[in-house]
């Protein structure tokens, strides 16, 4: 993305940044994530290696990539990827600034609920995170292929399906 669509696509979020700080908007907790905080280590219906790379699947949608996926190749350009850096900082003074006018900011995120929220939201980040890694260990144990293990990953012999 250039510089300047990132920049006007940003704008308003973060304009609208003390709207989380009141909890009057929350960030969204996808189903996957609510369920590997519940269960990080549950099997069920995890049998084969197509389900367990489709449960993989769901997390890196809700997550991104993991660490051992190389980045995919964007073909930018190193004066795009300045302008996106740019626009990404000076987003985040917008934010800074947006915020930096609430007086007692911190009590009032305690007070308005949105630092539980967002301590929930981590929470559910590390959650999936920890189910991902566990998941791709077991696909590992199990023989599978990625994206069932880790993308280093390569079966012995025939993988199991």
């Amino acid at each position: 993305m250039d510089g300047a669509r990132q920049f006007g696509a940003g704008l308003g979020s973060a304009a609208t940044a003390p709207l989380d700080d009141l909890n009057l908007r929350r960030q969204h907790i996808p189903t996957v994530l609510l369920q590997a905080e519940a269960n990080p280590y549950d099997l069920r219906n995890l049998n084969q290696c197509a389900t367990i790379g489709a449960e993989i699947a769901r997390l890196d949608e809700a997550l991104g990539p993991d660490t051992d996926e190389p980045p995919p190749p964007d073909g930018s350009f190193l004066s795009e990827r300045a302008a996106d850096a740019a626009a990404a900082a000076a987003l985040d003074g917008i934010r800074d600034a947006a915020t930096d006018f609430i007086p007692g900011r911190s009590w009032i995120r305690r007070l308005s609920g949105a630092e539980q929220h967002s301590r929930h939201v981590q929470s559910a980040i590390q959650a999936g995170r920890m189910r991902r890694a566990f998941l791709k260990g077991v696909g590992m144990q199990r023989n599978c292929a990625p994206p069932a293990a880790p993308a280093w990953f390569r079966p012995r012999g025939r993988s199991q399906r």
